[in-house]
């Protein structure tokens, strides 16, 4: 009995007396380092000041920020992606959530809008997807089932499809509106462009851009249709010496996902080039770029290949005759000037890209820098309006279909996007949401908590793929059919009938401005005379 308790007592001490001593190592330690002057003054109140610091994005965005308060996505924003995606519910009570004091956008609705059977809707082929019902949510325990269910496409009548270069041996026809943004394998791991490959496949008539990482196997896991572009580091069709290889290009175009091919000249996030962590690039994403494993890798900020307007329509005409498929470019647009150069030569020339994607300065990037995310390229629709406009004014709108992207998530943004001239739609961050991601902004780092942006195996664990890819498709199904709704609110029977007469814009005075009053929106003079010098 005495051992027994002078066992106990011992362990007693050792419990007491070790986290003393450790707190005591930590006070003395922090007291005589010379790194953190607060960890040297307060070691104590200086410790729980970094743990505090360390927490503070979950907590701000779990307990502190309201429901549109977040940023890229607020809670609410987040929040209806998910249950987009996860039991095909679009609906809200109460009312809205939205700030009407502060300026916007809005769409005009006439006293007569459209009933469902006056619209121009493809309603087959039918989808069967996967969804949650939704039997009990409490506080502590939320009870649900997975049931199957059919859905229409919702997608474009085929009058109203969209097509890329027309004049193409192999145009691209397109009848949804909304598609995956340019994500590379390597920025997201392979569960996660498996899952979004395989959940765009089950919508049907939507694509999925492959990024300037290059066309992966894990891309073609689904029966979607690709457009696969190419950055200026090259990836996936550079030789061992990193020049353009012809032959590999002519190789990956054959095969029948690849609709099309787009050059990255910018991106909204980063005007650079690409950036991809060393600890991301596996032996495996080395084979596909043609580059080194566990390097860090960073585009050049431009093609060596072209200089200007003249030496890029001859690069895209040469990839065009090689491939014959369409050939567009990603753009981040900086001025009115610069699109107005750009269409005016498309109208000289006579020739030039089919498709043009406008990224928005508010675009996502698995990595970038502060300085060029926060204030380098015009946001989406300052820049969108600014394209179509230098393209109706040069008269060559009707040979170039408009791509653009930049935080619409939503049908309501999707639908003022295309009356302000867009043909089609882009989502990146929508779609990463949509498989998993918790906005823990740590794409940069690998350490992507849920398994979406990292190669680490034990991180992708927690993403399954059979789960995740019919929250991908119910989420591009809740998008289409929000566009045929938007749209009938608006009296009009299709999302292709969209103009700038549909929107208006609200500033903060309560004025109601025309969209087509709006800077941006207004023709400049023709200049000729810096061309034709």
């Amino acid at each position: 009995m005495i051992d027994y308790v002078y066992r106990v007592d011992l362990v007693l001490t050792a419990l007491i007396l070790i986290p003393v001593l450790i707190l005591l190592y930590l006070y003395i330690y922090d007291r005589f380092q010379k790194k953190h002057s607060v960890l040297r003054n307060y070691p104590v109140l200086g410790k729980v000041r970094y743990f505090l610091e360390q927490i503070g994005p979950e907590l701000r965005q779990y307990l502190f920020h309201n429901d549109r308060e977040g940023k890229p996505f607020s809670r609410l924003q987040y929040g209806q992606i998910v249950k987009n995606g996860k039991y095909l519910q679009d609906l809200v009570g109460f009312g809205s959530q939205r700030d009407f004091e502060q300026a916007g956008y809005y769409i005009r609705n006439p006293l007569f809008p459209k009933q469902e059977d006056e619209m121009r809707v493809d309603h087959f082929p039918k989808v069967t997807t996967m969804k949650y019902d939704l039997k009990h949510d409490g506080l502590f325990y939320r009870k649900e089932s997975r049931v199957e269910t059919e859905q229409s496409p919702y997608l474009l009548a085929d009058e109203d499809a969209i097509v890329i270069g027309k004049d193409c041996k192999h145009p691209f026809v397109v009848k949804g509106q909304v598609g995956m943004s340019a994500m590379s394998y390597g920025s997201l791991g392979e569960r996660a462009i498996t899952a979004l490959s395989q959940g765009l496949g089950l919508a049907g008539g939507t694509w999925m851009n492959t990024g300037e990482g290059g066309l992966s196997p894990y891309h073609l896991k689904g029966n979607v249709d690709l457009i696969m572009q190419i950055g200026p580091g090259l990836f996936g069709v550079r030789d061992s010496e990193g020049r353009f290889d012809w032959e590999e290009l002519k190789r990956k175009s054959e095969i029948p996902q690849v609709k099309a091919i787009e050059l990255k000249l910018g991106q909204g996030a980063k005007l650079r080039g690409g950036h991809v962590e060393g600890s991301k690039v596996t032996p495996e994403i080395a084979e596909i770029r043609k580059i080194k494993p566990y390097e860090s890798i960073d585009s050049p900020n431009r093609f060596k290949e072209f200089h200007d307007l003249p030496t890029l329509f001859e690069f895209i005409n040469k990839i065009r005759q090689w491939t014959g498929i369409p050939v567009g470019i990603k753009i981040v647009v900086g001025s009115r000037e610069m699109v107005d150069e750009l269409a005016l030569y498309m109208n000289e020339s006579g020739t030039g890209p089919d498709f043009i994607t406008v990224d928005g300065g508010e675009g996502g990037t698995g990595a970038s820098f502060q300085d060029l995310a926060d204030s380098v390229g015009l946001p989406n629709k300052s820049a969108l309006m600014l394209t179509d406009t230098a393209l109706r004014q040069h008269g060559v709108r009707d040979r170039v279909k408009l791509i653009t992207s930049g935080k619409l998530i939503s049908a309501d943004q999707a639908a003022i996007a295309l009356a302000m001239g867009a043909d089609l739609i882009n989502i990146a961050r929508g779609m990463m949401i949509s498989v998993g991601c918790i906005q823990a902004l740590k794409c940069h780092t690998n350490d992507c908590p849920v398994g979406v942006a990292t190669t680490d195996s034990k991180l992708q664990r927690g993403l399954v793929v059979e789960e995740k890819k019919y929250r991908v498709t119910n989420y591009i199904l809740s998008l289409r059919k929000g566009l045929f709704r938007v749209s009938a609110a608006a009296g009009v029977e299709s999302p292709a009938d969209l103009t700038r007469q549909h929107v208006v814009y609200k500033d903060e005075k309560s004025m109601v401005i025309p969209l087509d009053k709006v800077e941006g929106s207004v023709p400049i003079p023709v200049d000729r005379s810096h061309l034709s010098a």
